[in-house]
C-alpha cells in the first residue's frame, strides 16, 4: 500500500478548492493530459470524470469515480484504468498550522494491477504520488500567492528606525 505526505504551504481551503475542481484534476495528477465530466457534479459521490493518458504516440481514455467525499478534508477515488484494473487514492488533508498536510493512500482493488503488485510497483507508485503531490503543491502555493495581496505587491516590508520586527 502506497502511502505518502507533503506539507502544502497553503490552507486546507485552498488545497480543497483545487481538489474539489474537477476541471484542474490533470494540473495535478501525473500523466493526465485532458479530463472530460462524466456524470455529477465534481467531487460528489458518484462523480466521474474521463481523462486521457498519453504515452508517447499511444493515448489512452479511462475514468475516476468519487467513492468518498468529505467536504474540505478527504476525497476517495476510484481510478479506472483499462486492462489494469481499478485502484482506490484516498487524499486525506489536515490543517498542520497555517498549512496543510496531504497524505496520498493507493492500493490496487481489481484486475492486473492487483496480480502484478510488488515492491517494484510500489516503488514506482511513490515516485508517481512524489510527483503528483509535487504539482499539487504548485497549484495550491500559486493560489494561496494569488489571494494574499502582500504576495504580489513586489513591496518589502517597512525597514528604519521606528519599525518594530518580530
Amino acid at each position: 500500500m502506497a502511502v505518502r505526505h507533503r506539507l502544502i504551504k497553503a490552507s486546507p481551503e485552498t488545497v480543497w478548492n483545487v481538489l474539489a475542481d474537477g476541471t484542474r484534476y490533470g494540473e495535478w495528477v501525473v500523466g493526465t493530459s485532458s479530463t472530460t465530466p462524466v456524470r455529477g457534479q465534481w467531487p460528489a459521490v458518484g462523480a466521474t470524470l474521463e481523462f486521457q493518458v498519453r504515452l508517447g504516440p499511444v493515448s489512452l481514455t479511462d475514468r475516476t469515480v468519487v467513492r468518498r467525499c468529505v467536504a474540505g478534508s478527504v476525497l476517495e477515488l476510484e481510478a479506472k484504468a483499462g486492462f489494469l484494473g481499478t485502484a482506490r487514492i484516498a487524499l486525506e488533508l489536515r490543517s498542520w498550522g497555517e498549512h496543510c498536510l496531504v497524505l496520498v493512500d493507493e492500493h490496487p482493488l481489481q484486475g492486473a494491477g492487483g496480480l502484478l503488485h510488488n515492491a517494484g510497483v510500489e516503488a514506482l507508485i511513490q515516485l508517481r504520488h512524489r510527483a503528483m503531490l509535487a504539482r499539487l503543491a504548485r497549484c495550491c502555493e500559486r493560489d494561496a500567492g494569488a489571494q494574499d495581496p502582500a504576495a504580489g505587491s513586489g513591496s518589502a516590508p517597512p525597514t528604519g528606525p521606528g519599525v518594530a520586527h518580530a
